[in-house]
């Protein structure tokens, strides 16, 4: 099994290559970084010295022709915000720079007919859907990150509230991977027991812990300069659930075919993820105001998406 990386000379994109290497089913790793192909060649070269500790892998760097017959390609590449940049600024700048690399890529034969493209870039869910645009690859073989990392963080902050082990907080966050991010409280449980049961449930406590989980991509980037780790194991977990076939629900972006009714944008939704992509997304039954709130989040990513294309 092969994955490449593109943007695997920065942050997100080095530290999703070490997750990637730490599973232990990935045959071949690649890291492509045309902006900066030294910074991707010291990333394989640095893991590459690990590989005896590891696994038996072939990690290495190139162009976008060495993602050529990969099983995944992961999109991590992305601008930050400049001094007194607006928001949509920076959206437009990112979505220039994304279709460029799309378009490069697919010329240089990244995408094989069987490729599933991950995407991690943000504006994420606005991003997903360029890429089922224009990567020429069918819709149900692009995937976002979208809330995956929201959830992680979410999950993880409640155990903390909790003292519970956190693989057996569920909890989900579906919506945009942004403000609108909607919490799904009506469901959540630890262990398989309603979390609106368990000892030391406030719901005031518990929505304060989705206000910090909210924040949190800021604070990360206030205390050291931009996330990592926590988005690369949420990678990850897509990049194994597409590769193993498991069947796994996710909180992923995806093309919307009228689930709750959107339909014609990307946004996260519990999706049912294969080595085909996307099979199916999944009708949980969740309270008709998180219903209404992911309807909400919808037609503020909608929003967005129009003044992105208005902008071209």
């Amino acid at each position: 099994m092969k994955v490449s990386v593109i943007g695997g000379g920065g942050r997100v994109g080095s530290n999703t290559l070490f997750a990637l290497q730490c599973s232990g089913i990935i045959k071949e790793l690649v890291a492509i970084d045309v902006a900066a192909p030294d910074l991707a060649s010291g990333e394989a070269l640095d893991l590459r010295h690990g590989a005896a500790l590891a696994g038996a892998q072939k990690i290495w760097a190139g162009d976008y022709s060495a993602a050529a017959n990969s099983d995944v390609v992961v999109i991590t590449a992305g601008l930050r915000r400049k001094p007194d940049e607006s928001r949509l600024e920076l959206i437009n700048r990112n979505v220039s720079m994304f279709r460029t690399i799309l378009k490069e890529a697919r010329a240089g034969g990244a995408f094989s007919p069987n490729t599933v493209l991950v995407v991690v870039s943000n504006p994420v869910d606005i991003l997903t859907y360029i890429a089922v645009e224009e990567a020429g690859l069918p819709a149900q073989q692009v995937i976002g990150t979208g809330t995956m990392l929201d959830t992680t963080r979410f999950r993880s902050l409640l155990a903390e509230h909790f003292h519970v082990a956190a693989p057996d907080v569920q909890a989900l966050i579906l919506g945009e991977h942004g403000d609108s991010m909607v919490p799904i409280l009506s469901t959540a449980s630890i262990n398989g027991t309603p979390m609106k049961s368990f000892p030391g449930y406030e719901e005031g406590g518990v929505r304060a812990i989705f206000e910090m989980t909210k924040k949190a991509g800021a604070e990360v980037i206030r205390m050291k300069g931009g996330a990592g780790w926590a988005i690369a194991l949420a990678t990850r977990a897509v990049v194994e659930a597409i590769l193993l076939d498991t069947d796994r629900v996710l909180p992923v972006s995806s093309l919307q075919d009228g689930l709750w009714g959107l339909k014609n944008l990307c946004i996260s939704v519990p999706t049912r993820v294969r080595r085909s992509g996307v099979v199916e997304r999944i009708p949980i039954h969740i309270s008709a105001e998180e219903q209404q709130e992911i309807v909400t989040s919808a037609e503020v990513l909608s929003k967005t998406l129009a003044d992105v294309q208005s902008a071209c």
